[in-house]
């Protein structure tokens, strides 16, 4: 207490206890500040030094990965919002048609090994990979109707179902191209069944070509 009345009575020594409390602050804000920005550069140094090399990524790069992030975060919580607000209803995966062509082709894949599986309408970039990212994501969001997975998870074949009225513009063909094209470059099979034309015998056929026996 005696020590707060000889302040009061003198100002300027008040002044001056303040200004170096003050300067104090300032310089455990900073060390804090600087303390936290070396753990982040420790955390993305050791998360992506395989990315980055073995230096791993410099301040500049930290801040930009984080911008990201919170872009990323921001762009959820408006989807969220979106979501919240809309109805939504459960729809069959494949229609009619493309249900009784996928019924077969199981059938005949179990038959012909049962370590093989029939997936439907698989998106290529969960299949496929490029160090290209401007290649993968020209293709990543593309599907294919029916893809033939061997034992080791892996896809080998390729197979569309070819309805009516399948190639109804030059774009339809384009983007079937680039499907082709990737699927190719991969040594993944690509293989047409088309409506009206193939047989159950022809599809069983094609199945004992493709699946290796069990």
């Amino acid at each position: 207490m005696e020590t707060v009345n000889f302040l009061l009575d003198r100002p300027v020594a008040l002044l001056i206890v303040l200004a170096i409390g003050a300067i104090m602050g300032m310089a455990v804000e900073r060390f804090v500040q600087k303390a936290d920005r070396e753990k982040r550069k420790a955390y993305w140094r050791g998360r992506n030094a395989g990315r980055f090399g073995k230096k791993g990524p410099n301040l500049k790069t930290i801040e930009a990965a984080e911008h990201r992030q919170a872009v990323g975060a921001d762009m959820a919580a408006d989807q969220l919002k979106l979501v919240s607000k809309a109805s939504f209803t459960s729809r069959a995966l494949l229609n009619r048609s493309e249900a009784k062509v996928f019924e077969a082709l199981d059938k005949a894949v179990i038959a012909r090994n049962p370590g093989w599986q029939v997936m439907a309408q698989v998106s290529l970039g969960e299949f496929l990979a490029s160090p290209d990212k401007d290649a993968y994501f020209a293709v990543n969001s593309k599907r294919v109707d029916f893809a033939l997975m061997d034992e080791n998870c892996r896809v080998v074949h390729a197979l569309e179902y070819q309805g009516s009225g399948h190639h109804t513009s030059d774009c339809t063909a384009a983007r079937d191209a680039v499907k082709k094209e990737a699927l190719r470059k991969a040594g993944i099979g690509y293989h047409e069944v088309v409506a009206g034309h193939t047989t159950p015998s022809e599809l069983r056929a094609l199945v004992e070509r493709l699946v290796a026996g069990g």
